[in-house]
């Protein structure tokens, strides 16, 4: 009986440690500003001194720090500018993804300004290629761009507006020519339906992640060792509903979105598992 006992007493010891270990926390990320702005509806795009939050035909300026806005740019209701998306800073401009959306057939561009003076400085268009185009970005030498399709039927259309699944990310060269293309994963997709991937910037940890158009989540993909489709590492909630995302590549870890519901800017703060 006390050999039996003993037994039971090591054996109980030896299991107690699993059983009152915690799970590891999961990555997170942790609210650091949030900004009101009439403009933050579509994306948002971020330098070392500010935050651009993106409409369909303008942009905002706003001081990093504070939120204050010190420029702007709005295109007019009949002029060509019909639907910005999320962009990215580079040496002074902003390069900002475009589309026709909702018209058909789809066309896209690549629309810049500079952003010391707010003033558009430049355009590329694509034409009718692979979709519209919500999100680009520059990483390894290269650009990256994020061409939507939507399962959503439009108005008196009796069609879907392009497909979901046709959701394109395509990888370019300086002057705009395509290099590779990936196809998301069906369960990134499958929570973007009816609708699309909206928002992409490549993080710090050398993953590309994205969000839809709707849920408080931010998707970590990785180019595949094999064949077109991206892996979907991790899924991460956030505030923000989806839309455009932008990491701050002058503060590593911190992530910029945007509530469309409330017109806000958002800063985040990354926290690895």
């Amino acid at each position: 009986m006390q050999r039996r006992t003993l037994l039971a007493s090591i054996a109980s010891a030896a299991l107690a440690p699993a059983a009152q270990a915690q799970p590891a926390p999961a990555a997170r990320f942790t609210e650091l500003a949030r900004f009101r702005s009439p403009f933050a509806r579509q994306g948002i795009a971020v330098d070392e001194g500010f935050v651009y939050p993106v409409t369909d035909r303008g942009i905002a300026r706003l001081e990093k720090a504070t939120g204050h806005q010190v420029g702007q740019w709005e295109g007019p209701r009949e002029g060509p500018i019909l639907h910005l998306d999320s962009g990215v800073v580079l040496e002074g401009r902003l390069y900002a993804a475009h589309s026709n959306y909702p018209q058909e057939p789809m066309t896209s561009s690549v629309e810049i300004w500079d952003v010391a003076r707010m003033e558009h400085a430049g355009t590329h268009s694509f034409g009718i290629q692979w979709g519209s185009l919500t999100w680009l970005d520059r990483h390894d030498d290269a650009w990256w761009a994020v061409f939507a399709n939507y399962s959503r039927v439009f108005g008196t259309s009796q069609r879907p507006y392009g497909n979901t699944h046709w959701t394109t990310l395509v990888r370019m060269d300086e002057r705009w020519r395509a290099d590779q293309a990936w196809i998301f994963p069906q369960p990134v997709l499958r929570r973007a339906e009816p609708m699309s991937i909206s928002g992409g910037s490549w993080g710090p940890d050398g993953l590309l992640w994205c969000t839809g158009h709707d849920h408080p989540e931010v998707y970590a993909l990785r180019l595949p060792r094999a064949g077109s489709v991206l892996e979907l590492v991790a899924t991460v909630p956030m505030p923000g509903e989806g839309q455009g995302i932008a990491w701050d590549r002058t503060r590593p870890g911190t992530l910029w979105c945007i509530s469309r519901s409330r017109s806000e800017a958002i800063g985040l703060r990354y926290e690895a598992a």
